[in-house]
């Protein structure tokens, strides 16, 4: 048996992590498909060479690998930004953040790196917030910084904006869904200046990117995954923060809401939430105590980053193509978990996993929270 691994908590060289950003760029490849990957084939230079091959048995005709210079390009841009590019394996990437299964191999940051040690409490809440409502983000963001936490948001309008104001002395994060370099929304060009400085922005997108609004809900399931617990001041029934409120439930995270008048639309949301088992957050401190409470030891040091290449469990050529064939008929829309496919097709995890893997690398397969797929179109 052959096993090659790589260790939790050390940095990557300049040209390995090079490897992880061209194979992070190339078509088709997310967080957990990249994951997959380096189980598959042990590093990134072996995967770059697997794609085209891996995505023509998944139905494509080609796949776009990105080029060598075009990363070296982009590792020169952040220098000149004077940003950070971060793997999910180094001391430096948000310890909470690197337990997700679809955590970003590699995350952009500009200014204190530092502060992402720290324990972390997200707020989030509406855009539209009312006095009340900006009132109770700035102060509970302030206590959460006298605290000891780091605090995160979206650096969005309204309720994020005042959590970053009230959190700025002691340490905030913004998490946000374009660029690092990006400033959305324009108004905020000042705050933003003002977390560079004292803070850190935080993304998984590339340099220069404008958010739009498919990049949201990737960018809400960061501010959850990087905290102890979200909590939620004022969102209406449709807001954006009840989805950061799920991924932190479904990422075994604390969740806290506070209540509000139910002739407000802007605490429907919230009401929602604490009738669908959220803390009822009366207080700052409150909070702060269920969170060092609740704390769990699981959760305080993230498992060992390893990826083991074990040769012979590899499936064969034969195996591979009769899951092809059983997952051709199962598979459609309709979401549905791996262990499920797995069961009813009958079988080994290895072949129905290198089958999705072809399939994805190929545009035909979309993958949700909690090992869940899905089939993009017809097979």
């Amino acid at each position: 048996m052959t096993m090659t691994m790589i260790d939790a908590k050390r940095d990557l060289g300049g040209a390995e992590k090079l490897d992880w950003l061209q194979l992070l760029r190339s078509e088709n490849v997310g967080p957990v498909t990249f994951y997959k990957l380096l189980e598959r084939f042990g590093t990134a230079t072996a995967a770059l060479d697997a794609l085209p091959e891996l995505a023509k048995r998944g139905g494509a005709r080609s796949i776009k690998v990105a080029s060598r210079s075009a990363a070296e390009k982009e590792v020169e841009e952040i220098n000149q930004a004077h940003a950070h590019l971060i793997a999910s394996t180094e001391p430096a990437y948000p310890p909470l953040l690197s337990c997700l299964e679809d955590a970003p191999p590699l995350i952009i940051v500009m200014g204190r790196t530092h502060l992402l040690k720290k324990k972390t409490v997200s707020i989030v809440g509406t855009r539209n917030a009312s006095i009340t409502g900006v009132r109770l983000a700035q102060s509970f963001a302030a206590a959460f910084g006298e605290a000891g936490f780091l605090v995160a948001s979206g650096l969005a309008r309204g309720i994020d904006t005042a959590a970053h104001q009230g959190a700025l002395s002691a340490g905030t994060v913004a998490v946000v869904a374009g660029g690092a370099d990006v400033i959305y929304p324009k108004e905020n060009d000042e705050l933003y200046a003002r977390i560079v400085e004292q803070g850190a922005v935080l993304s998984e997108m590339p340099l220069g990117t404008t958010p739009q609004a498919r990049h949201f809900p990737r960018r809400n399931r960061l501010i959850s995954g990087c905290a102890r617990g979200t909590v939620v001041i004022e969102a209406t029934q449709r807001s954006g923060s009840l989805i950061t409120a799920r991924f932190a439930a479904e990422q075994n995270r604390e969740v806290f809401a506070l209540p509000g008048s139910p002739l407000d639309p802007r605490a429907k949301g919230t009401n929602d939430l604490i009738r669908q088992g959220a803390h009822l957050a009366d207080s700052a401190e409150e909070i702060i105590q269920q969170l060092n409470d609740a704390y769990r030891p699981h959760l305080q040091e993230t498992e060992p980053f390893v990826i083991k290449q074990l040769i012979n469990t590899y499936p064969s050529d034969v195996e591979v193509r009769d899951a092809r064939q059983a997952l051709i008929k199962f598979l459609n829309p309709t979401p549905v978990t791996v262990d499920e496919i797995i069961r009813r097709c009958q079988m080994s995890p290895a072949a129905v996993s290198t089958v999705l893997l072809e399939l994805e690398l190929a545009g035909r397969l979309e993958r949700h929270p909690g090992g869940i797929v899905s089939l993009i179109g017809e097979v």
